[in-house]
């Protein structure tokens, strides 16, 4: 089939008939011995283009799309022999693309506000505050090295120079050991642990994590500010999407009469293109 960059290959550019009020989808455009090509063909056709089509002049694009859709069924009609490959082909892309429409629907008639708002609730209406962390570290590669570097900090060295000058970690490193604000689950587990047990203002360490060993100031806490229904929008109406979709197709399939009769073939068949050849 013709592609859509085809349309960029016009030769001449015609003005598009002015259309009456009152025209459908259902509107004959042209007709193909005796198959009739539609509005509607079109607008779908214009709204699966590439978005540089999509900006093309209204004359331009209507003459693109229209001559396109007519070389495609002329060649559509030619061709009478289609291979198995090609006949199977067509049956899932129709399968997944109905079933992608499906999905859609699922979705669109799940996410509402008053679900976002009882999904927000539900969240939040048992949970306990939540604190926060304000901490600096000094990454090393040993034990020894994080012993010495402790024993410095005991004598008076400053925290955010070593970290400057020692720190592996060169993102934080560079700050002075800064991580800026955290809340638990971001961190790794024994650092996490650390982080909880700490004394404000206090080096804590080495504590040995799959990146090395750290030496630990606990800076400041707080308790974290609840996020909005807002922040979570994308969050809540993924989940509410996801078990919206997941109960459909479990009803569905329980009410199906479904047999697996594939279940004991060799999966190395998938392998086998001659199959379809």
């Amino acid at each position: 089939m013709l592609k859509p960059a085809g349309i960029l290959g016009l030769a001449l550019v015609l003005a598009a008939p002015v259309w009456a009020e009152g025209e459908t989808a259902g509107t004959v455009v042209a007709t193909v011995n005796g198959t009739e090509i539609t509005l509607g063909h079109m607008v779908a056709l214009r709204e699966s283009l590439p978005e540089q089509y999509q900006t093309l002049p209204d004359d331009v694009l209507f003459k693109g799309i229209l001559d396109q859709l007519i070389q495609q069924e002329t060649l559509e009609q030619a061709t009478t022999d289609l291979s198995a490959r090609d006949e199977i082909t067509l049956e899932n892309e129709r399968r997944g693309y109905v079933s992608g429409v499906a999905i859609q629907r699922i979705a669109a008639e799940a996410v509402t506000e008053e679900a976002l708002q009882a999904a927000y609730d539900a969240r939040f209406k048992d949970a306990a505050p939540q604190t926060e962390y304000h901490a600096a570290h000094i990454l090393v590669a040993t034990a020894e090295e994080a012993e010495k570097l402790k024993a410095d900090l005991a004598g008076g060295a400053d925290f955010a120079e070593l970290a400057k000058a020692h720190s592996t970690d060169t993102g934080s490193g560079a700050a002075g050991g800064d991580l800026g604000w955290f809340g638990l689950g971001q961190m790794v587990k024994p650092f996490e642990e650390a982080v909880v047990a700490a004394k404000i203002g206090e080096v804590t360490g080495p504590v040995q994590s799959d990146f090395g060993y750290h030496l630990i100031l606990v800076q400041e806490t707080r308790i974290a500010e609840k996020p909005t229904l807002e922040m979570l929008r994308d969050e809540l109406a993924a989940e509410i999407e996801n078990a919206a979709i997941k109960a459909k197709l479990d009803e569905l399939t329980k009410s199906a009469t479904i047999t697996r009769e594939g279940e004991g073939l060799d999966p190395a068949l998938l392998k086998n293109s001659a199959l379809i050849d």
